[in-house]
């Protein structure tokens, strides 16, 4: 009896077997047998992209809402390094996708030699993704497929997760191998140590009495909480302790913004309160987060100067970052670490903190992102007011995907977020380009169900192709354009450094853009443009409610200053000098600064 199986029918049927049945791609010679057999599994469903950065960033944007493994399928050559600015964003936000790319047959690699290149199309991809892949690997024997597989698959949700790469040969795609007798993966290779959360406890103790003695608390949640499945956890925890939680930036989604205990996102673009809180704290518990520039902003040396420091994370790299004080780092996965505090901590024994709470209270009463002159604007549209008037259109558990720029600054300050909605940014590699395809994976993650995608005139155009992957799919995803006329944050930074002398950031400078309703009418998609504020809330409602793909620009005024924000200034010899998070631009007066502190 033969019991032989081609190399890429058996990489799709195992795929299937362990729940992965979506696949981004683009088809390609160099992958020509994995193409096939993608196409030929009734139970794997592709989509395929109109550049392969897309795919990748498709790929990306799935996982985040699914919180499983995203895949994205590419060919050799220009194939693989197309997708790199994806797989990059997949890396530093430590989201977890498999790459499978196609390569030239085994005989014409480069091997170990010095060549350039052998093969056609031949690019020694591995080589160039290992820095920003936790596992990546040629596969040179066919035998050694499954155990490859495998082991690609664990590395990327065990410990803290993020993306493999697999490189196969077109030789090997087309081998036949006998499934049952090749090699596996045994997970006790990588296997944890089962001292880890042992050694962690003496240290939790301490965290539970120092709860006890603090008297302003504040716990910073991070994404590393979701990540590890313990997001309903947390949310049972911060009630039964009743501390004060902001969220760093890639973790806004974690708590509704009405719930009783959050305090605001603190951050370079954050909320005056989160800032507020976490510069007033004396107690700092993170979790799961890497405690980025976005979170801790540039004024990072006098980030929560006053509060005793710790820092729990699943990556011991991240414990042994330089730019934050930590007192007590606990090497633990968000979730143990969850479990084990509550095990520990009684209702009764913690301090109810009730003039600490007051004071939260009254800064966020205090400090609103969208100010009520937002609201009377009469020219254009305010970008703040915009997202306050989304918001409150949305239903809970929705999505909003966000492009780099404007859109994602105003959408992660300002966002008012309901129960079980999720909002979904390239945070840390900051992509423009990011929105239209993480909103398709998005919308296939979610059933294709609508998503809304914030996004800007400059974000959009770096894959603005996709928009016809949207109208094939029949995906309901509604764009919303913010137009400000070109690049409006790097304009600011020239008018902060440079005395607003402007370079490539709009007509005058040396960059244009498209009629975006003409674009949309060549890709066959409804689109509307809304001028100003003038019934604004009927308008955002109605193109929610319209079926399947539209867009909606948004024209907003080229000089709307983005704040509040943390500033920075160059001194006269040249040194480029940072504010503490505390003290955001526009400056408040002194008097009614120190109140605060």
């Amino acid at each position: 009896m033969n019991n032989k199986v081609k190399l890429s029918d058996f990489i799709v049927s195992y795929l299937v077997s362990e729940g992965i049945t979506d696949a981004f791609m683009i088809v390609g010679g160099g992958a020509m047998h994995l193409n096939d057999s993608f196409g030929r599994n009734p139970k794997m469903k592709y989509y395929c992209n109109h550049h392969e950065q897309a795919s990748a960033m498709a790929a990306e944007g799935y996982a985040r809402l699914k919180n499983k493994i995203g895949l994205c399928v590419v060919t050799t050559g220009p194939g693989g390094a197309n997708t790199i600015n994806g797989l990059a964003g997949s890396w530093l936000d430590s989201i977890p996708v498999l790459y499978i790319s196609g390569q030239v047959k085994l005989e014409t690699t480069i091997g170990n030699s010095k060549l350039r290149q052998v093969g056609l199309q031949e690019l020694p991809i591995v080589e160039i993704v290992k820095p920003i892949t936790k596992y990546a690997v040629m596969v040179t024997k066919a035998e050694d497929i499954k155990y490859h597989l495998q082991k690609a698959l664990y590395i990327a949700k065990s410990g803290r997760p993020g993306p493999v790469w697999l490189d196969i040969p077109l030789d090997i795609q087309s081998s036949f191998i006998e499934p049952e007798k090749i090699k596996s993966f045994d997970e006790k290779e990588l296997a944890k140590d089962p001292g880890e959360i042992a050694s962690a406890k003496e240290k939790i103790s301490k965290v539970a009495d120092l709860l006890k003695k603090s008297k302003r608390p504040v716990i910073i949640a991070g994404n590393g909480i979701r990540l590890s499945g313990a997001r309903e956890e947390f949310l049972k925890l911060i009630e039964k302790i009743n501390v004060p939680v902001v969220t760093a930036t890639n973790a806004h989604d974690l708590i509704p913004s009405s719930h009783p205990l959050f305090f605001g996102r603190p951050g370079l673009f954050g909320e005056r309160v989160g800032n507020f809180v976490v510069a007033n704290s004396d107690l700092l518990i993170t979790i799961g987060s890497q405690l980025s520039i976005w979170t801790v902003t540039f004024g990072y040396k006098t980030f929560a100067r006053e509060a005793f420091h710790v820092r729990v994370d699943i990556d011991e790299n991240e414990l042994n970052k330089k730019t934050i004080k930590q007192d007590i780092t606990i090497c633990l996965d968000a979730k143990d670490f969850i479990e084990e505090i509550n095990k520990e901590i009684k209702k009764n024994d913690l301090p109810n903190y009730i003039d600490w709470l007051k004071y939260c209270k009254k800064l966020k009463r205090k400090y609103p992102v969208v100010l009520p002159r937002y609201k009377k604007q009469k020219r254009y549209v305010n970008s703040y007011f915009f997202v306050d008037v989304l918001s409150d259109a949305m239903k809970d558990n929705e999505v909003v995907v966000v492009g780099n720029g404007t859109a994602f600054t105003c959408t992660f300050q300002s966002m008012k977020l309901k129960k079980n909605q999720r909002l979904i940014g390239n945070v840390n590699h900051a992509s423009m380009g990011y929105d239209l395809p993480a909103s398709i994976g998005a919308c296939i993650a979610n059933n294709k169900k609508q998503v809304v995608c914030i996004t800007g005139d400059g974000s959009i155009q770096m894959n603005i192709q996709e928009l016809e992957t949207i109208k094939f799919n029949k995906l309901p995803i509604k764009v919303f354009l913010i137009n400000n006329n070109g690049y409006l944050a790097i304009r600011n930074t020239q008018d902060s450094f440079f005395k607003s002398h402007y370079v490539g950031t709009d007509f005058k400078s040396g960059v244009d853009f498209p009629d975006i309703l003409k674009v949309a009418k060549a890709y066959g998609i409804p689109a509307i443009r809304i001028k100003n504020q003038r019934n604004l809330k009927e308008k955002i409602k109605d193109v929610l409610s319209k079926a399947g793909p539209m867009i909606c620009e948004i024209m907003m005024d080229p000089r709307q200053p983005l704040i509040p924000k943390v500033s920075s200034f160059v001194r006269p010899d040249g040194k480029l000098i940072s504010k503490p998070m505390e003290d955001m631009y526009p400056f408040l007066e002194r008097e009614e600064f120190y109140e605060n502190m």
